[in-house]
């Protein structure tokens, strides 16, 4: 649940409603349509610079995100979302490409190796923001789509638009209220 201080806003984009929280320190959660919390109409605001930076993001004039983020999470966690911030845009990378550049300590000693991707997987399935944090640009080892919390269905289409260069592929339709087809 959101704390009571936070704010929230609503910003249409071409995978269809995304909800933003944030507070005094940043945005610290994105939400897909139908997954927000319920939240209080009192607390709804502008978040002009987030909007400006999706809105620049899906018309393929932004590729990285400069947003203060207020974000909580474990250490590992944080480490594995640092990750996700080094994967260039266009780009993907795997769980076991991720899970081999975290220092070893980071694991727990009661973990085999082999498990690591694992770990890495549960800690990208709890990034809060996801498109502000990439992580849609990991796929399975064999080049599958796996695990996306808004759906893989926008996976798909987050990555389809990075590999087109933005909205000038056919994915994404260029006027920011429209739904994708596939939706």
């Amino acid at each position: 649940m959101m704390a009571a201080h936070h704010n929230w806003a609503i910003h249409e984009s071409p995978l269809g409603r995304l909800t933003l929280f944030g507070g005094p320190d940043g945005i610290s959660n994105l939400y897909f349509r139908g997954r927000s919390p319920r939240v209080s109409e009192a607390a709804r605001t502008e978040m002009p610079e987030a909007a400006a930076q999706l809105d620049a993001y899906f018309a393929g004039r932004r590729q990285a995100f400069d947003l203060t983020l207020d974000l909580r999470g474990t250490a590992f966690h944080r480490a594995v979302w640092r990750l996700l911030l080094e994967i260039p845009y266009g780009t993907t990378s795997t769980y076991g490409e991720l899970a081999r550049r975290i220092d070893s300590s980071m694991y727990p000693t009661d973990v085999e190796p082999h498990r690591h991707a694992q770990l890495v997987g549960g800690a990208i399935g709890a990034n809060p923001v996801p498109i502000l944090i990439p992580c849609h640009r990991v796929i399975g080892a064999d080049g599958s789509l796996t695990g996306y919390r808004g759906g893989l269905q926008r996976k798909r289409a987050l990555l389809d638009l990075e590999a087109a260069g933005g909205a000038g592929g056919a994915s994404v339709p260029r006027h920011g209220n429209r739904q994708l087809s596939i939706l």
